[in-house]
């Protein structure tokens, strides 16, 4: 397996807010993205991170069938650290951050997800999104209130629904598949789909390059449209 990644500022934040882990050893990836006052998102994504982080030599131990409980154990862990930061800190109040984790082992894969970073899988010539985004105008489209095309442009469409650290107890998503030779990843945050629509990534995807080069052309064309937010990704590769 190979692993490509990168995070960037942009060129209109001062800070990045966005964090990322890539545990290759271990076979976990995340990405998070933190929203806040001040420096209050920065110290959120980096927190969920650093807490996965910790506990990651404990995943050896852990069988599939116990997967899913130690994501609850550790994001629930993580999701306390970031709330009890916020409630005893003024300068944090409202902080909180999306996670996307990745977790690959043997045969399968596994993703736990909050927020409205994304993973996708890239497999036999498709992109297949494994996330919903828990944000308002998501849900308004899952109610069926409003379109995917009034969602784009509905000024309400980065309010989150859901994020780690917003409140003591929280609701994750999780999902697993069988790995297949050939599929490939891609975890990001919204700095990164926001600016490419999934018939983009997957143009880009379909050319016959080598994955550092379609990598280079996703991050050249954020680039190109002004990258207004940090923006994050990794590729997992299969081999």
């Amino acid at each position: 397996m190979r692993v490509l990644s990168f995070s960037e500022t942009g060129q209109v934040r001062k800070n990045n807010e966005d964090a990322l882990l890539v545990l290759s050893g271990d076979g976990l990836f995340a990405v998070a993205d933190g929203m806040g006052g001040h420096q209050a998102g920065e110290i959120a994504s980096n927190t969920a991170v650093s807490e996965i982080k910790k506990q990651a030599v404990k995943l050896r131990e852990i069988t599939n069938d116990r997967l899913e409980y130690w994501l609850k154990e550790v994001i629930g862990q993580a999701n306390k650290v970031i709330y009890e930061s916020a409630v005893c800190s003024p300068e944090n109040q409202g902080m909180g951050t999306t996670l996307t984790m990745l977790v690959l082992r043997q045969n399968q894969g596994f993703v736990a997800h909050i927020g409205d970073s994304r993973a996708y899988l890239w497999r036999n010539g498709e992109l297949l999104r494994l996330t919903d985004d828990h944000s308002l105008a998501e849900e308004l489209v899952r109610r069926g209130q409003i379109t995917v095309e009034e969602a784009e442009k509905h000024p309400q469409r980065h309010v989150l629904m859901r994020a780690l650290g917003a409140s003591r107890k929280i609701e994750i998503d999780y999902r697993t598949c069988d790995l297949q030779s050939g599929d490939v990843f891609l975890l990001c945050t919204d700095g990164f789909s926001n600016l490419l629509s999934d018939e983009e990534l997957a143009e880009k995807f379909k050319r016959q390059e080598s994955w550092e080069t379609r990598f280079d052309r996703l991050k050249g064309l954020i680039l190109e449209r002004g990258a207004p937010d940090n923006y994050t990704a990794l590729c997992c590769i299969m081999e």
